[in-house]
């Protein structure tokens, strides 16, 4: 078996489709042999990796190295803008305490073929501990040589101060129960001091955990007492997509769903998955599922953090070479990077698009997202297409800079699923 080894961007967030490097602030891993990252909400693997300042909340991140022994891991901790550039803040501005920690919860895989060490931390803890609320970027790298970063990720901290409610609509002003979702946002700033609403503020408006589409405004349409008012604005208008699609790879002795076959050739167990095809001239389904999301899961295992193994999973579609466009696949398994890793490659001899992934056990969830010559995001129309009936979930986050403060604060965040 042969393996095979991206609306309108808003003010901030612009996307690089190639030649992304360790110099970027996205979530990425670096190292070929760290695998299965995420990044959640201790407690709550279905909330967005956003914790309240000064309470119980906690991030929690996990991931797996590929290796027979641990090593000794560190990490330290960078303050963001509302746009993901460093604030410029000196650690003891941001921090109390100091700005490393040791990763020292550890656990080695049992009874896989493909070894690896287990390593999870929650922020903050008693080493690292966050003072001001915002954005925050963990890089991790080795004790032995702090200056290579092997992955990093992002999480934030919120004060909560400012109730934010949201609704998700298919009449949109372009469209009616066509092809479009769109956003309507009140903010009440009663309680966050904020002085001038159509200067200081940047609302970020987020679809099922993707960066490609995420959109930033600074102009709320009107406001209403302390009540500030995003809406019939174009920025809040998204493609409405499509459920995502899904497999699970939970067992190396039959077939789950999305997978066609299950074969070891040494040193890997091989899942080769349904071939997709376009959805984009089909009629809508419904499917529940959760929004690009993975789960990691043996179906026989009590703990599947250690005893879930690896596995070499092929992914195929069925659609007509399209040259100067890519093909990417998007879910939380490729951090929603628009890189090598995520990125389809056709191939002659089948007449398909192919991308093998090592990837853990589990259920799965992704879509295909096309990024035409020249575009700095993805769509979904050409292969997935635009239902306007489609269960997507969106989150508001909403940053604030006081007059004479260096960084953006993030004084609230809320969301919803559209309700068609």
């Amino acid at each position: 078996m042969a393996m095979s080894w991206l609306a309108v961007i808003v003010l901030l967030f612009p996307m690089l489709v190639a030649g992304q490097d360790r110099a970027n602030t996205m979530t990425g891993i670096f190292d070929e042999d760290i695998r299965s990252l995420q990044v959640r909400l201790d407690g709550d693997d279905f909330a967005p990796a956003i914790a309240i300042l000064d309470s119980d909340d906690r991030i929690r991140i996990d991931f797996d190295h590929l290796a027979e022994d641990r090593e000794y891991f560190r990490y330290s901790l960078t303050h963001c803008n509302a746009s993901w550039v460093p604030s410029g803040l000196v650690d003891s501005e941001f921090l109390d305490g100091f700005n490393e920690g040791v990763i020292d919860q550890y656990d080695f895989s049992r009874a896989t073929t493909v070894h690896y060490v287990h390593y999870s931390l929650t922020i903050p803890n008693e080493q690292v501990n966050p003072k001001l609320s915002g954005n925050y970027l963990l890089k991790i790298y080795r004790e032995s040589d702090p200056g290579e970063i092997l992955l990093q990720c992002r999480f934030m901290l919120s004060e909560q101060t400012t109730p934010v409610r949201v609704g998700a609509s298919s009449q949109t002003d372009v469209d009616y129960n066509k092809s479009h979702q769109q956003l309507s946002i009140v903010i009440d700033t009663e309680r966050s001091q904020v002085e001038d609403p159509f200067n200081d503020l940047i609302v970020i408006a987020n679809q099922n955990g993707r960066l490609d589409n995420e959109v930033a405004m600074r102009q709320p349409l009107r406001m209403q007492g302390s009540s500030v008012i995003y809406e019939h604005l174009p920025a809040l208008i998204f493609d409405a997509g499509n459920e995502y699609r899904r497999f699970e790879a939970v067992s190396e002795t039959y077939p789950g769903m999305g997978v066609a076959d299950i074969e070891y050739y040494d040193p890997y167990y091989h899942y080769r998955l349904s071939t997709d095809t376009p959805r984009s001239d089909e009629e809508y389904v419904y499917d529940q599922t959760q929004h690009g999301r993975y789960f990691v899961r043996e179906y026989n295992s009590g703990n599947s953090d250690v005893e879930a193994d690896y596995g070499v999973v092929h992914f195929s579609l069925d659609y007509p070479e399209t040259p100067g466009a890519m093909i990417f696949i998007d879910g939380d398994m490729t951090q929603r990077r628009f890189d090598s890793n995520a990125r389809m490659t056709y191939n002659p001899a089948t007449g398909l698009y192919e991308r093998a992934m090592l990837l853990k056990q589990g259920a799965y969830n992704y879509q295909y997202l096309i990024v035409p010559p020249g575009a700095r995001r993805g769509f979904t129309s050409g292969i997935e297409g635009d239902k306007y009936q489609t269960v997507n979930e969106y989150t508001v986050r909403v940053y604030h800079r006081r007059r004479g403060e260096r960084y953006d604060r993030l004084i609230g965040f809320g969301g919803c699923r559209t309700e068609i």
